[in-house]
């Protein structure tokens, strides 16, 4: 199998490492820390063990003083060993904790704390499109996404599918989020459509047939488990009445191909269209995570309808991207990143778009969406 060169940079202190299954979080850590002390929770006579007496952390611990790091995965599984790590931190200064998970809820509602900022919290995030080097291919990322585990899968339509069906809906089940599956099924198709899209939680419960509070938590759940996420609109000297609602992206473009129905009504530049966007959209929050001063990600829209589809703004500066599923830049592509400039003149504006040409086009530089992924790093600016 090939290994990539992941851009996640281990921080030297101890630190939590959340992602969604499939990341890669326990392979990179094996290759980052070889000599650590691995304690691995998917393990039955493991999970027993540690399940029944916490406090075994501080004989292991205590016993093999000389391995450092000390690495638990998938820590969410014992929320009570947190206790133990709590006090091992202070006792140990000298040792660090890599802590692994698929998702901080369970932590949060058991009643644990995250070491009350003794230790970072981190993520891992699907690969980003530099990572793979030569084998990124626009093409393929849409339709197939970015997973790890997906990229040397001789069928990854399968693996998807099965990905979905055994991770999103039974394991989300197991570890007792939900209860009625069914009911969490549905939300997710419907969910699908408004990837990429304004978030609308009437409608959605509408469509569900089941209470606003549900889907809220059905959408908490998502973005606890780091399946979904939301960019809230950027309001920073507003000087138009700005819409209100966030906008829905799932974590992962062949994950979002995979749970969206498609029929005969569907056009393929819709769907196209929105994979594209949440493609730039996941590379653009690895991208912030991975960097060591992270940015602000929103999009910029108005009550007239006017709409940016991405706003970073941090100490590099201020950004505006628009995607566009074409494969030429029209002038009236230009429309919503003129009137932001307008009240932002010190924004740089682009243009993402299917086409092979880099060009400037009053004031606003148009890149092929595939150029612009590849040269995404952590830590440097979105185009030099």
């Amino acid at each position: 199998m090939e290994i990539y060169q992941r851009d996640f940079t281990p921080p030297e202190k101890s630190f939590f490492l959340f992602g969604p299954r499939g990341t890669g979080k326990s392979t990179l850590m094996r290759m980052l820390f070889e000599d650590g002390l691995w304690l691995d929770l998917l393990k039955p006579d493991v999970f027993r063990s540690y399940l029944a007496k916490p406090e075994r952390l501080f004989d292991l611990a205590s016993a093999n003083s000389n391995r450092r790091p000390i690495i638990i995965d998938e820590i969410q599984k014992i929320p009570a060993l947190l206790t133990v790590v709590h006090s091992l931190i202070e006792t140990l200064p000298g040792q660090q904790f890599i802590l692994t998970g698929s998702s901080a809820r369970k932590i949060k509602r058991s009643g644990a704390d995250l070491l009350a900022g003794r230790a970072l919290n981190c993520s891992l995030h699907p690969f980003l499109a530099h990572e793979l080097g030569a084998d990124f291919d626009l093409s393929i990322a849409l339709k197939q996404g970015m997973l790890p585990i997906i990229q040397s899968d001789k069928s990854p339509q399968l693996s998807l599918q099965s990905y979905v069906q055994l991770y999103l809906l039974e394991e989300i089940q197991a570890e007792g989020l939900v209860r009625n599956l069914d009911s969490f099924a549905r939300f997710m198709e419907v969910i699908s459509f408004s990837h990429a899209s304004l978030l609308n939680v009437a409608n959605i419960a509408r469509e569900c047939e089941v209470k606003r509070k549900t889907v809220e938590n059905y959408i908490q759940i998502l973005e606890d488990l780091l399946l979904a996420f939301t960019l809230p609109v950027f309001t920073k000297r507003a000087q138009r009445e700005m819409v209100a609602h966030p906008k829905f992206y799932l974590f992962d473009a062949g994950v979002y191909h995979t749970i969206r129905p498609t029929g005969q009504l569907d056009r393929p530049e819709e769907v196209g269209g929105t994979a594209l966007e949440g493609l730039v959209a996941q590379h653009l929050l690895a991208w912030n995570a991975y960097s060591a001063q992270p940015a602000t990600l929103s999009y910029w829209r108005t009550r007239t309808g006017l709409e940016v589809d991405f706003i970073v703004y941090g100490t590099q500066g201020l950004y505006a991207l628009e995607v566009k599923h074409h494969h030429r830049v029209d002038r009236h592509d230009l429309k919503s990143l003129h009137a932001f400039k307008t009240d932002y003149p010190m924004a740089q504006c682009f243009i993402l778009y299917q086409g092979k040409e880099q060009l400037m086009i009053e004031g606003v530089l148009c890149l092929p969406c595939d150029v612009f992924l590849k040269q995404l790093r952590p830590d440097k600016p979105l185009w030099e």
